[in-house]
């Protein structure tokens, strides 16, 4: 097995928004915000290479949608998926899966491009994995979470004929995080809070394991529990998620891969005299 870290550029968006009910002077200190409050976080996605598999981890943002669009989040760095891919000599027709973590615009924008204004997918023979009930909620969305899910970025998907629904079982469990399989060597948590239905890649690699941290962690400043994003649509049970998840990471000496931490890529955890936290921080490519 062979894991990449893809990184696709930067975007703000609202330090208040991010860290929910968490004043500013002290997230402030985790995540300088700029002038108009906003702060950079990263559009890192993850190429795991497994046998024949050649399966990519969310997209990023991409970049169909218009100069007002864009206005709004002020990207930075980009950096397209092709080109990316290219500097490790793969291609989009390499890919064989996408795994989505959710479909928010800045984790599925880049799964979908427009080419003479159609609209088609990037990853022509490859398979497009979402749970099924993130797929009914993004066709169905509430009035929170609406302007996250963009029509354009999603039913272009479903048209080609490349989508495969993940069934997530009913689950009463109390005590620890649902898992679901997904092949040999990835299982996937099932969490909730944030939006229903995401998923967090778990990775067996070399005999580490390695937990794409998607929104349940969007960076190493929101390991206190406390420290939940204002756009989670149910945080109480994001706080559930984050004790049970901090708890098995730090029992198995997980390594977390962060997606939207613009400084820090990977650490692990460890038990101080008041809470979990960061114990070391380093690179993908250095595991």
């Amino acid at each position: 097995m062979q894991l990449y870290s893809i990184e696709t550029g930067n975007f703000k968006l609202d330090g208040g928004a991010m860290f929910g009910v968490v004043p500013k002077s002290i997230w402030n200190k985790l995540n300088p915000a700029d002038e108009n409050n906003l702060c950079t976080w990263a559009l890192r996605c993850l190429l795991i290479i497994d046998g024949d598999r050649k399966i990519l981890v969310d997209t990023g943002m991409g970049n169909k949608q218009d100069e007002k669009f864009f206005s709004h989040y002020h990207p930075s760095n980009t950096y397209s998926l092709k080109n990316a891919l290219l500097k490790i000599n793969i291609s989009l027709a390499d890919i064989t899966d996408v795994l989505l973590t959710h479909l928010h615009f800045d984790h599925v924008g880049g799964a979908v491009e427009k080419i003479n204004d159609k609209l088609v997918t990037v990853f022509p023979n490859a398979t497009y994995w979402v749970s099924a009930p993130q797929w009914n909620l993004a066709m169905n969305p509430n009035r929170r979470e609406k302007a996250s899910f963009l029509i354009e970025n999603i039913a272009p998907i479903k048209d080609s004929g490349q989508l495969k629904l993940i069934t997530i079982p009913v689950y009463q469990g109390t005590t620890q995080l649902q898992e679901i399989y997904f092949s040999e060597n990835i299982s996937c948590y099932v969490v909730n809070g944030h939006t229903q239905g995401m998923l967090l890649p778990k990775i067996n690699f070399n005999g580490k394991t390695i937990v794409y941290m998607a929104d349940l962690l969007p960076s190493v400043g929101h390991i206190p529990i406390p420290y939940v994003m204002g756009y989670d649509m149910q945080p109480l049970v994001t706080l559930n998620e984050k004790e049970l998840f901090l708890k098995d990471a730090l029992d198995n000496n997980f390594t977390l891969f962060f997606e939207h931490d613009s400084i820090n890529e990977c650490c692990n955890l460890q038990q101080t005299e008041k809470r979990i936290s960061v114990q070391d921080i380093y690179k993908l490519e250095n595991i």
